[in-house]
């Protein structure tokens, strides 16, 4: 089956959503009405591929200093459902001076250099063993996955009213020793301080 290349417009759109989400986090604006209304059309996965590319902004990882030149790196760990849109949004991108680069992976083993692992569903069977090997790593792990912050996970996606939004586990963030935003955090539909393994 021959591969899919999103078009130039498609990441155009994508684009747009990243700098739109950008705005929104900064001006501290709770929706994401303006995300959705400037692009309907975009797909869920597309509008994920430009949150991975934000979330990065909005977090502070322990090792920050001292990595000096080393990419950022986002890694997607299963079945890449974003195509090439993750690898237009990051082209010629930076966050705090360190270039932004995309890598695929098919085992936890292989995310030494890592700053985002996005879980893809095809992870579904081994979730609970993937999450297991991140327990106190920073690394900020996020997943469209069901269940996957009371599993321990992160960030999830979720799709409400036809808009993809994102759910926060401070708690298992704060336990890997990343610092998330108040920004961020404003944005999510859903914040969970409790440990996940505490339940509602």
């Amino acid at each position: 089956m021959q591969e899919f290349v999103p078009s130039r417009e498609a990441a155009r759109r994508a684009a747009l959503c990243a700098r739109c989400l950008c705005c929104l986090l900064i001006a501290l604006v709770t929706s994401l009405l303006c995300l959705a209304q400037s692009a309907p059309k975009v797909a869920s996965s597309d509008v994920e591929a430009a949150y991975l590319y934000n979330f990065g902004k909005f977090v502070r990882f322990p090792n920050d200093q001292g990595q000096g030149s080393a990419p950022f790196t986002i890694c997607i760990l299963g079945e890449d459902a974003f195509g090439g849109t993750l690898d237009s949004l990051i082209a010629n991108e930076s966050i705090a001076g360190r270039k932004i680069i995309a890598r695929r992976i098919q085992s936890p083993a292989a995310t030494s250099g890592c700053q985002i692992v996005f879980i893809a569903q095809s992870e579904g069977p081994r979730l609970t063993k993937d999450l297991a090997s991140f327990e106190k790593s920073p690394i900020l792990t996020v997943s469209n996955a069901h269940g996957f912050l009371e599993q321990g996970g992160m960030i999830q996606f979720l799709v409400q009213n036809d808009r993809v939004r994102f759910a926060v586990n401070l708690s298992a963030a704060e336990q890997s020793g990343l610092v998330l935003s108040s920004e961020l955090l404003k944005v999510a539909v859903r914040v969970d301080a409790k440990p996940a393994q505490e339940g509602k």
